[in-house]
């Protein structure tokens, strides 16, 4: 692993590019509908504000006007989730910070959604309903939201990244329409960092990556911005001044030791990578509003 980790890493940063042929399918389903809608749900990790936002919906949806959600809220930073709710709202957006698994937030969404409804139909004889589409990248909590606003498991959801599938109109409270479209990922990470911290939050399939080298990044992100999370989960003394180290001081913690004495880096970083993306290391936000503005 010493020898060699340096070489993975810069291998798998320079090709973390993960762009299945449906992806281009669901980017020409978006361009197609979205004439028929009259707003966006954006689902983003509140997370990762910046690498969950994908440009190519941007350079699509243009000015339609658009809800940002900002999900998997208890899972990040709660000052930082106020802050990027803040940015966003200053630059027009409506915005909403929710945990769409839990359903905390759906109620506000609803009122805000209802509002929106009454704007459109102000002065009108035939009511007409409100259309909307969501879209997001994988595994941001986009079916789970549908799930919620509908009251039933109108979509397969899962932890993996990709599994929604197929185009659906939904009706909703009130004869709203939702269409249902699958996330959609760039075809190319301009910055190698968006690419990781997609990796980091499950957005990118686990098995097109190096579970241990991921995980060592990972590493590298949370003993810079949240050392303490990280020594408490882990029952650590100090921080080691390499990530590397500190992976090696978090196996040994755990008992991740192979025949011989050797490490099991494998199974450390499926375990580090699991316990972050579950917040059981901590309420974590990797990307902080005053280090991307």
């Amino acid at each position: 692993m010493k020898k060699t980790a340096i070489l993975e890493r810069n291998f798998m940063i320079e090709n973390i590019n993960w762009y299945p042929g449906h992806m281009k399918k669901t980017r020409e389903l978006i361009q197609e509908n979205l004439k028929m809608v009259d707003l966006v749900i954006e689902v983003i990790d509140a997370r990762i504000p910046v690498s969950s936002r994908n440009p190519i919906i941007d350079e699509i949806v243009k000015d339609k006007k658009r809800v940002i959600i900002l999900n998997k809220s208890d899972l990040s930073d709660r000052i930082e989730n106020q802050k990027w709710s803040d940015y966003f709202a200053e630059r027009g957006s409506l915005v909403l910070i929710m945990n769409c698994m839990s359903g905390g937030g759906v109620n506000q969404l609803y009122k805000l959604l209802a509002k929106e409804q009454d704007r459109k139909n102000e002065g009108q004889i035939r009511k007409k309903p409100l259309r909307m589409m969501i879209v997001g990248v994988p595994n941001v909590g986009k079916s789970s939201l549908i799930n919620r606003m509908t009251g039933r498991k109108s979509t397969q959801t899962g932890d993996r990244p990709g599994v929604t599938k197929g185009k659906q109109w939904l009706t909703l409270t009130n004869n709203m329409q939702l269409l249902d479209t699958p996330g959609i990922l760039w075809p190319k990470f301009e910055d190698p960092k968006a690419g990781l911290n997609l990796a980091f939050c499950g957005s990118i399939k686990d098995e097109v990556l190096d579970t241990a080298t991921l995980a060592m990044e990972l590493i590298g992100v949370l003993q810079a911005e949240y050392p303490a999370e990280l020594m408490e989960r882990y029952k650590l003394t100090e921080i080691s001044e390499t990530p590397l180290a500190t992976m090696e001081d978090i196996a040994g913690k755990r008992g991740f030791i192979l025949p011989g004495k050797r490490i099991d880096y494998e199974r450390c970083g499926r375990t580090v990578l699991d316990e972050f993306r579950s917040g059981k290391i901590g309420n974590i936000t990797l990307e902080k509003l005053s280090k991307q503005v």
